[in-house]
């Protein structure tokens, strides 16, 4: 009995904390990649009413999935026009895609290999993101205007 607590631990003993810790680093690190959450901005006050342009507050899914947020408004049929806006983590808020009902999209610079929206009507509309990644997290929201003047959806 004395002769195993007077040996030296094994090398497999020895790694074996440093093992652990590394998987439980790990697992921390997937649990946040693998669930992506989408935090919608609320309306600037002022704007609009929040039951104007609603959406989802929040959305939870997995890394590698799509995700489609659906937008819709009670403006009427004449606020036609829909603009999705995202915000990455420490960056500036950036339009992704102008839509309107019967006529091609405007993704400007966004990439339409990652991003698609669809606008079947005057008062609703979806973007979606495809093959979610740790990177894409954020705040993703939908605002409509009626010509120049813009209605921020809250969630």
């Amino acid at each position: 009995m004395s002769e195993l607590s007077e040996a030296p631990p094994t090398a497999a003993f020895q790694r074996r904390p440093q093992t652990l810790r590394n998987k439980l680093d790990v697992m921390v690190k997937e649990a946040a990649v693998l669930w992506w959450l989408v935090v919608l901005l609320c309306a600037a006050a002022g704007l609009v009413a929040g039951s104007d342009v609603t959406q989802p507050e929040q959305l939870w899914t997995h890394q590698g999935d799509d995700v489609t947020i659906n937008c819709k408004h009670t403006k009427g049929s004449s606020y036609f026009y829909m603009y999705w806006f995202r915000q990455l983590r420490g960056e500036h808020m950036k339009l992704i895609v102008f839509t309107t009902v019967g006529a091609d999209h405007d993704f400007g610079n966004s990439d339409t290999r990652k991003f698609s929206a669809t606008k079947p009507n005057a008062e609703s509309g979806t973007f979606t993101v495809k093959n979610l990644e740790a990177a894409d997290e954020g705040l993703i929201f939908c605002a409509v205007s009626e010509h120049s003047d813009t209605n921020v959806g809250g969630g």
